[in-house]
C-alpha cells in the first residue's frame, strides 16, 4: 500500500502540539509532504522537523491544494478560516481533518458539510477527547445500555486561571469566542457523543466578561493583555433535547472556583450514572445499597479502532482517521455531529446577546 500524502495548512501551536507529531507516529500509513503557513519560517521549520526530505513549503494554501498528489489535508488555522480552507481542500479532491471547532458559525459549518457531501471526500473534526481511555470505556458502557435512559448530563470545561495568552485566542474576530468555543466545545462534543443524542430543541445561555479587565491575575501563562481580551472569560448554557433530556454546559478560562475540570462529562441514567470527577466513576444501586465503581483504566483500551489501545488520544485519533481514508469507512467524528456542536455553541452566544432562549426547528 502506498502511503497517504498529507499536507499541513497552518503550522502553529495545534499543528506542532498535536497533528504533526501524531502523523509522524503513523509513518507506516502516511507522510507529510507539504506545509503551509502565512509565516514562512514556521512552515520551513515544520517541513524540516516533520516532513519528507523533499517536502514543499507554501505561504498560500491555494498553491498547496494545486498539488494533485496530496491525498489528505489537515487544517490547523484559526477558527475564522476553517470553512474557507476546508471547502477549498474538499473541492480540490482532498480528504480533510479540520481542527476543532468545526467553524466559527453554523453557516460556515453547513458549507463545509455540503462540500463534503458534494465532493464525496471525507471530513472529520479534531475532537481527540473522544479517544481517551475513560471516554472510550464510558461510550462502550452506554452502548451496552448499562446506564439506561440518559436524561440529565453536564458538560464541564472549567479552568480557574488558564487563559491562553498567545496566538489569536483572545481575538473574537478570528476565533468567534473564548472558552466556550475553545474548550467548551470539547466537553459538549464528549457529552453528546456518549449520550448519542444530537437533537437539541432549545438553548438558554449566558456569557461573562467579568475578570478579563483585571491585572495581577495569577494566570498560569502570565497576565493577559486586557485590551486584547475581547472574548468572554466564562460561558454557561442550558440545553433541552427533543426527547426531554437536558445538558448543562459550563466553560471558563478564568473563574473564581476551586473545582477545575476540562473536557469531562457527567451522565445520569435510569439504571446508573457516570462522571469523570477524578477519573471515571460509575454509580448505581446493588444489593439495595448505593455503590460506586472506579474502573482500572490501565488494564487496556477499548476496541473502537484498529491500532494500539494504549496510545495517546491524539495518536488514536490520527490512526483511526487515516484508516478511515484508506479503508473508505466513516471516521469516528462525523461532520454532522460536529455541526450539531456548532449549532449549540452559536445558540448559547445568541441567547447571551439577546437575553432570550433559542429554539431549533
Amino acid at each position: 500500500m502506498e502511503k497517504l500524502r498529507v499536507g499541513i495548512i497552518g503550522c502553529g501551536g495545534i499543528a506542532n502540539g498535536k497533528h504533526m507529531p501524531a502523523l509522524k507516529g503513523q509513518a507506516v500509513l502516511a507522510e507529510m509532504v507539504a506545509f503551509c503557513d502565512i509565516i514562512p519560517e514556521r512552515a520551513e521549520k515544520a517541513a524540516k522537523e516533520f516532513g519528507v526530505p523533499d517536502a514543499k513549503v507554501y505561504t498560500d494554501y491555494k498553491e498547496l491544494l494545486k498539488d494533485e498528489t496530496i491525498d489528505v489535508v489537515h487544517v490547523c488555522t484559526p477558527n475564522r478560516s476553517h470553512c474557507e480552507i476546508t471547502v477549498a481542500a474538499l473541492e480540490a479532491d482532498k480528504h480533510v481533518m479540520c481542527e476543532k471547532p468545526m467553524a466559527k458559525t453554523v453557516e460556515d459549518a453547513e458549507k463545509m458539510l455540503d462540500a463534503a457531501k458534494r465532493t464525496g471526500k471525507k471530513l472529520t473534526i479534531g475532537y481527540q477527547n473522544r479517544f481517551r481511555p475513560d471516554s472510550l470505556l464510558l461510550k462502550s458502557i452506554v452502548e451496552k445500555g448499562d446506564l439506561g435512559d440518559i436524561y440529565a448530563a453536564k458538560a464541564n470545561a472549567i479552568r480557574r486561571r488558564a487563559v491562553p495568552t498567545w496566538g489569536v485566542f483572545l481575538n473574537e474576530y478570528e476565533q468567534g469566542g473564548g472558552p466556550l468555543i475553545d474548550i467548551g466545545t470539547h466537553a459538549l462534543d464528549l457529552t453528546l457523543w456518549t449520550m448519542n443524542n444530537y437533537k437539541p430543541k432549545m438553548v438558554v445561555g449566558q456569557t461573562f466578561h467579568k475578570l478579563a479587565d483585571q491585572k495581577n491575575t495569577g494566570n498560569i501563562w502570565g497576565d493577559w493583555d486586557c485590551e486584547q481580551f475581547t472574548v468572554e472569560d466564562s460561558a454557561f448554557g442550558f440545553i433541552r433535547m427533543e426527547n426531554g433530556a437536558i445538558i448543562e454546559l459550563e466553560s471558563s478560562w478564568a473563574l473564581n472556583t476551586r473545582r477545575v475540570e476540562e473536557a469531562t462529562t457527567t451522565l445520569c441514567g435510569t439504571k446508573a450514572g457516570a462522571d469523570m470527577h477524578g477519573g471515571l466513576w460509575i454509580n448505581r444501586v446493588e444489593w439495595g445499597k448505593m455503590v460506586e465503581i472506579k474502573p482500572d483504566l490501565a488494564a487496556g483500551g477499548v476496541d473502537f479502532y484498529d491500532g494500539d489501545a494504549n496510545g495517546s488520544p491524539a495518536d488514536i485519533e490520527c490512526h483511526q482517521w487515516l484508516k478511515a481514508v484508506i479503508n473508505d469507512t466513516d471516521p469516528v467524528v462525523l461532520p454532522e455531529q460536529a455541526l450539531t456542536v456548532t449549532r449549540i455553541l452559536e445558540a448559547i452566544y445568541t441567547s447571551a446577546k439577546t437575553g432570550e432562549p433559542v429554539f431549533f426547528d
